[in-house]
């Protein structure tokens, strides 16, 4: 079952649990009721890597302008 957590700044994550003992992640934004999908990965260690968290704030700004 999906499981959804905030990350802080606007940005969510929605992680569901794959069949290889690994874990899919989407991370999302909600602004003036629209969902922006703004990186998907799958997520390999415990930590969600600073990359990808970098990434995923980065395409948010550019699509809140």
């Amino acid at each position: 079952m999906p499981l959804c957590r905030a990350l802080g700044g606007g940005l969510w994550e929605v992680r569901s649990p794959l069949p290889s003992h690994r874990i899919a992640r989407v991370l999302f934004f909600v602004d003036e009721g629209r969902i922006g999908v703004v990186h998907g990965f799958v997520k390999k260690t415990q930590q969600t890597p600073p990359d990808d968290l970098a990434l995923a704030r980065e395409r948010m700004k550019e699509m809140k302008t």
